[in-house]
């Protein structure tokens, strides 16, 4: 249950930490300390982001420290590519871990010393079930597991995990298994592995470990270890904290950590498993992890996601301990209220017309001053220059119109953004279609005012066809044509949207677009925000990518 204080926005989690730091509590004194443990396996994604912002943001609000540690404990898939990626995403949404930089990795030594002291102490032992035998032998609800090497003499336990350091047996050979309980109700509790052989080379130790902690063993020693005092986790970890306490309660260390568990972030219309996004990529469906279709945090920096978006949508959405799904449409809200408040206005043609004014001189040019951002005063305003020939868009001329259609068709008047009022006389076809519309403005209404009190319905956007430039723009929609992608026996690649992009070319910009730079923001007068694409636009052929179309109210107005 979360509410709102004098002092801000406050949770269950905080509502633990405030009573852990009073008087008389657990860590009454202390400094609040959390901590990130991302695995370099991949690209962080929005349900990290979640995550990110607890652990970072409930240090921030009590004043505390919140470590950036990376969990490699794991050497399969991880690489350094992944560790500048993560760091480059946490410093872009705002936050800074100072000097508390660490690698689960680090800790190696020290976890070892601390496994072969539970061997010592009868607490853990060497066990040599094979995975399929382990599994056979788990047990059942109400049914013990069972486990042949659990009275093997510590001393030969001993012996043998040193030798599975030395790099003697082959992957899989031997495990080492704290000895808890093997009736438990908890299933992590039946006597779980704490190491495991594998002989892969990591990307920092190299191939000086061929064994390697699990998790749930390395995790709480860390952060023992770095006298974390609050370790938020996610809600799956809820029945793994009677084994995170256990490892900390034997370990030796004189820090206890408390372990408090939150629901993950489900958002509809995407997949956040960093092993479906990576088949994504390694299969080509994507262009890359940080394709402006993908939910990873580069992606949505790419498609033009501001960190104030993102801060304020994992604000939104709240901590709660019940999984629930997000609609993403909600994301969408909170970058329009960002991208509204502060994208400069620009008037671009997506799928262009010519419009003719035929009464126009020929050969003259004017400029219009028009605002760069109506909801910000300091925002200015710009030129734009205006001659007999513009681009229009396609869609805002019809010969033969619907009812309460009230853009171009000949003899009704609409209103040109911040030009002129003219009249449709009529249009030049090719091939049946139309490439040429013509009509006559009226120099009374200059800036688009009615002198008269006529009454003009329609008002378009348009750009000099003089004076304009040539750009790319790529329309983007959800990755996914189903709202569950993830859902139980569906296959998401079967759940692709076909029509998640659309790329336009020869589209007509102002020049001050073909100027921009990414990551630069722009609204696009009555067909969404953009952003320049910090990957393929170059001088000369800008690139656009469209980061949230306008309000579902606002198109049914138009």
């Amino acid at each position: 249950m979360a509410e709102h204080t004098e002092t801000g926005y406050r949770n269950f989690i905080h509502a633990a930490v405030e009573e852990d730091t009073a008087p008389g509590g657990r860590f009454e004194g202390m400094t609040v300390h959390t901590r990130f443990p991302p695995e370099p396996n991949g690209y962080l994604h929005i349900g990290h982001c979640k995550a990110l912002m607890i652990d970072f943001g409930t240090a921030e609000k009590y004043g505390g420290l919140c470590n950036l540690r990376m969990d490699d404990t794991n050497p399969a898939k991880e690489d350094t590519e992944y560790v500048d990626a993560i760091q480059e995403d946490i410093h872009w949404l705002g936050f800074d871990w100072g000097d508390r930089f660490f690698y689960g990795s680090d800790y190696f030594e020290q976890t070892y010393e601390i496994a072969e002291k539970l061997i010592r102490e009868g607490l853990a032992y060497v066990c040599q079930l094979s995975a399929e035998e382990f599994r056979a032998n788990r047990g059942d609800i109400g049914v013990p597991a069972v486990s042949p090497w659990r009275d093997r003499p510590a001393e030969e336990s001993l012996d043998l995990f040193r030798r599975m350091r030395a790099g003697e047996f082959p992957d899989g050979a031997y495990t080492l298994r704290a000895k808890i309980d093997l009736a438990s109700g908890n299933f992590n509790m039946r006597d779980p592995v704490l190491y495991r052989i594998r002989h892969v080379e990591h990307h920092r130790q190299g191939t000086r470990w061929c064994i390697f902690p699990m998790y749930d063993f390395a995790h709480p020693i860390q952060d023992a270890l770095e006298g974390i005092t609050h370790s938020l986790c996610s809600l799956e970890y809820e029945d793994h904290r009677p084994l995170y306490n256990w490892v900390v309660e034997h370990s030796g260390l004189s820090s206890h950590p408390r372990q408090i568990e939150f629901a993950r972030l489900g958002i509809n219309y995407t997949v956040m498993s960093k092993r479906k996004l990576r088949r994504l990529v390694e299969e080509g469906y994507v262009s890359g992890w940080d394709d402006p279709r993908m939910p990873t945090l580069c992606g949505l920096r790419r498609r033009g996601y501001t960190p104030a978006s993102i801060r304020d949508f994992c604000e939104r959405i709240g901590v709660a301990k019940a999984a629930s799904t997000v609609e993403y449409s909600l994301l969408e809200a909170c970058l329009r209220d960002d991208l509204n408040a502060h994208a400069q206005r620009a008037m671009a043609v997506l799928r262009p017309v010519r419009l003719t004014i035929t009464n126009y001189p020929e050969g003259q040019t004017e400029e219009f001053d028009v605002e760069n951002n109506p909801m910000d005063e300091a925002a200015g305003t710009r030129k734009v220059s205006f001659s007999r020939d513009l681009w229009i868009e396609e869609e805002d001329f019809m010969e033969e119109p619907p009812k309460k259609y009230n853009r171009l068709f000949p003899g009704n008047e609409v209103r040109l953004k911040g030009a002129y009022i003219v009249r449709c006389t009529g249009c030049r076809k090719e091939d049946g279609r139309v490439v040429e519309v013509f009509a006559e403005y009226d120099p009374e209404t200059y800036g688009g005012n009615t002198p008269d009190g006529r009454k003009v319905r329609g008002t378009i956007h348009w750009v000099d066809a003089g004076t304009c430039a040539e750009a790319e723009i790529r329309l983007y929609d959800d990755l996914f044509a189903d709202p569950d992608p993830d859902g139980p026996d569906k296959d998401f690649i079967q759940c692709l949207n076909p029509d998640s992009l659309q790329v336009l070319t020869g589209c007509k910009v102002e020049r001050l677009l073909a100027e921009a730079e990414a990551p630069a923001g722009f609204q696009f007068l009555r067909t969404g925000y953009f952003c320049v694409d910090s990957k393929d636009s170059v001088p000369g052929h800008p690139v656009f990518n469209r980061s949230v179309a306008l309000k579902e109210s606002f198109k049914k107005a138009e």
